[in-house]
């Protein structure tokens, strides 16, 4: 960013040009969400693939232009960019630089907004996405003015980004009374640092960002300066179930003794442990100590723990408001009902009849760490206990492959069948020089699972997929098959090439 820019935002949003370089980005289009809500008016740009995002974008009638100098006019009064551009190659940006409007990074722009209310952060390496859901999905059934940022559509929130209950009306800010505000933060590049919370959940903390964060300890460093930007007293929302988050909490809390801690989880003790846990009728049900017994209609253990942060942090906001949480344990238990999940995130994508009539259920996730496969893939198989399960999965960067290979290769003893395709390289890195491929990690996880098959293009997984799901699912599995694709690539195409063929 330029220092000769400010970084101030306008007080109003009202009548403002804002122009978004990199609008598609699934966090690009929640903040678009805020300032449109503000009545702010909107351009942007990006490529000309399609985006589930571009459904966001035309419910508010905007349409991403290609990248171009003549997107930015005399009139832009602010640009708000993604991390993935800079003023050295993207036109936008160049032409903004060069008539000196104000240029804000897409973390820059969202922590100058928490600075406006009373601000609350979700971070961890896995969990953010569903736990900042399921806090907008309770906090949109209890009477404080809150706005939510989630990085994916949540369903519960109507099918967009952002939940807003009580903070904009007619397109202008309620200024009355203390307002807050969750969002969403990302460790990646320290980009949560711009954030101002004046409390903290921490899902997870573990070795993750190879290409940025080349040990454990420079990523768990980062975690613990973003804690410590917390203000005297405030409270520090943290997984006892997660070794890296119970040992960066009490890392932060050695420099910040002031810190309040707030474990969650079924080792933790005080108002937020898990005390049971079982799945019933496509619902699980829990107890967590100072709500009473739960239930939610997402699959796995993990999502019981982002449940349960969402439950402390929304709990604790209702304190901050003068509220008691007694009061609202029945509005809280209903909310957490309404949840299905985000886009990505353990998302049913179709449902269809394999060539001998079974059923087979698509499921597209963004899972992409070995943690988060695992645990993922765990939930799948308790809750679809009757369904064979095959994945197909593609691996997000070589860095994080290459650093976590026998990881990878060993994270899949919950499918019955693994596809693996090609590795769906980042932007920074040079696929030509590195060390592993695809290929290479399907080769390992034979190591480890009895059924693999590498298949580098989506159609051709798709075909194997048509195979295996033409035969019998036997009859330990009853109930058909769970075709799920996974991964922070485009895979979700193979699931969609599949499903054609069957309607077919």
């Amino acid at each position: 960013m330029d220092e000769n820019n400010t970084k101030l935002l306008p007080e109003s949003f009202n009548g403002v040009k804002v122009h978004f370089v990199g609008i598609k980005g699934t966090g690009m289009a929640a903040l678009v969400e805020i300032l449109f809500a503000q009545g702010a008016v909107i351009t942007g740009s990006d490529v000309s693939e399609r985006f589930y995002t571009d459904e966001i974008l035309e419910k508010l009638g905007i349409k991403a232009l290609p990248f171009s100098e003549e997107n930015i006019c005399d009139d832009t009064a602010l640009v708000i960019y993604s991390s993935a551009y800079n003023a050295e190659k993207n036109p936008d940006l160049a032409q903004a630089k060069k008539k000196n409007i104000p240029m804000l990074l897409y973390s820059e722009a969202l922590g100058l907004i928490s600075e406006r209310s009373y601000s609350a952060g979700v971070c961890g390496v896995h969990g953010k996405t569903t736990t900042t859901g399921l806090v907008g999905t309770l906090l949109k059934n209890v009477d404080i003015p809150a706005q939510v940022l989630a990085g994916s559509i949540i369903s519960s929130f109507g099918n967009h980004c952002t939940m807003t209950n009580g903070v904009v009306s007619d397109g202008v800010p309620v200024s009355a009374g203390k307002k807050y505000f969750v969002a969403e933060t990302c460790e990646y590049q320290r980009h949560f640092m711009a954030f101002c919370p004046k409390k903290i959940i921490l899902t997870s903390v573990e070795s993750d960002h190879q290409d940025y964060y080349p040990t454990f300890e420079d990523i768990q460093n980062a975690f613990i300066d973003y804690i410590c930007k917390l203000p005297e007293g405030a409270d520090l929302i943290y997984c006892a179930d997660d070794n890296g988050a119970l040992q960066t909490s009490r890392l932060a809390q050695s420099r910040r003794p002031d810190l309040n801690l707030i474990p969650y989880g079924f080792n933790a003790q005080g108002d937020f442990k898990i005390t049971l846990s079982k799945s019933e009728s496509g619902i699980q049900k829990f107890t967590v100590s100072s709500i009473g017994e739960c239930a939610l209609r997402v699959p796995g253990l993990h999502n019981v723990k982002n449940a349960t942060a969402a439950l402390a942090l929304v709990s604790r906001l209702l304190i901050d408001a003068g509220k008691s949480p007694s009061d609202y344990c029945k509005v809280l238990k209903d909310s957490l009902l309404e949840f299905a999940g985000g886009k990505r995130r353990s998302e049913i994508t179709g449902r269809a009849k394999t060539p001998l009539g079974q059923e087979v259920i698509f499921i597209d996730d963004y899972g992409h760490h070995p943690t988060a496969i695992n645990t993922t893939l765990q939930g799948y198989r308790e809750f679809y206990s009757g369904h064979k399960i095959i994945v197909d999965f593609m691996s997000h960067t070589y860095t994080r492959t290459q650093a976590l290979l026998e990881e990878f290769a060993s994270s899949f003893n919950s499918a019955d069948s693994v596809i693996i395709n090609k590795i769906y390289g980042s932007a920074r890195e040079d696929a030509s020089s590195a060390a592993v491929t695809g290929e290479i990690l399907s080769e390992h996880a034979k190591k480890h699972h009895g059924d693999v098959y590498y298949r580098k293009e989506f159609d051709e997984a798709a075909d194997l997929g048509y195979e295996l799901l033409s035969k019998s699912s036997g009859d330990k599995y009853p109930d058909g098959y769970l075709f799920v694709t996974m991964g922070a690539g485009d895979n979700w195409k193979v699931g969609k090439l599949l499903l054609e063929k069957l309607e077919k």
